[in-house]
């Protein structure tokens, strides 16, 4: 999707500050951060959000939410505590239609998020 700024991050056309990268996936730091660590992480397959997400992407979503597991041992948030949310449509607060991962650490994490 040529007009979809995280597709452009992904396919290195616009820069981003990435912590991690490999074939399915990257992840970057927000630019409007919440937390000390915030950082997004999506499939560099276009999905527009969690709705588009079928039993055809059921391993992608697996590896997703295991990617960020990952992401966040090695950014030193894992034993702490961290935050992983996904926005979904507009009233879910999704502002980039290309599904996305927010991983928040650093920080204690209230609730409800708001």
């Amino acid at each position: 999707m040529t007009d979809c700024i995280f597709c452009k991050i992904a396919a290195h056309e616009l820069n981003a500050q990435v912590v991690y990268e490999d074939e399915d996936f990257m992840a970057f730091r927000d630019i409007n951060p919440e937390a000390p660590v915030h950082v997004l992480l999506i499939p560099k397959q276009h999905l527009s959000s969690l709705l588009e997400v079928g039993v055809e992407q059921a391993d992608l979503a697996a590896r997703l939410l295991m990617t960020a597991a990952g992401i966040a041992r090695e950014l030193g948030v894992a034993e702490d505590g961290f935050r992983v949310v996904i926005n979904t449509n507009d009233n879910g607060g999704q502002t980039v239609h290309h599904l996305h991962l927010h991983l928040l650490g650093g920080r204690f994490m209230n609730w409800p998020p708001g």
